[in-house]
């Protein structure tokens, strides 16, 4: 599993003219499924989006964390995350989770992050067609490993 995270003023994902998520100020995350993403490989990963420490503190400096400001969470699933890219002119997709194991993989990302974060999480739509749009703070953007 891995995220790419951006910290945002704002974020929204829009499916076929309806819009689907959206946050205020927090942190928009697009996450790949790789084959073999555990229970405790996605613990981590939810571990990880709600305590990195991206947002700054009185003094300017990236210490505080999605938890600590209470900031939104939207979540979108993006296959195209886990492609290898090591050679050629065109992804391969064989380093990506089967369709039916990373909805199962995103869905249990998203219960724990509802279930441990007191701020909003937010989503996009499995498998669909997705317009994200965002205002990028900073920019602040990271890649996450659990």
């Amino acid at each position: 599993m891995l995220s790419l995270i951006q910290r945002v003023t704002r974020a929204s994902v829009v499916v076929e003219g309806e819009v689907v998520g959206s946050i205020g100020p927090g942190l928009l995350a697009l996450v790949g499924v790789e084959p073999g993403d555990t229970e405790t490989r996605i613990q981590r990963m939810a571990e990880r989006l709600l305590g990195y420490r991206v947002f700054s503190d009185e003094a300017g400096r990236m210490n505080r964390s999605l938890r600590d400001t209470g900031g939104g969470l939207l979540l979108v699933s993006q296959f195209t995350l886990a492609a290898d890219t090591a050679s050629g002119m065109r992804p391969s997709f064989t380093t990506a989770a089967p369709p039916g194991e990373a909805e199962r993989g995103f869905n249990q990302l998203v219960a724990i992050c509802r279930e441990k974060h007191a701020g909003r999480v937010e989503t996009g739509r499995f498998g669909a067609h997705m317009v994200v749009s965002l205002v990028n703070d900073g920019p602040v953007t990271f890649i996450l490993r659990p």
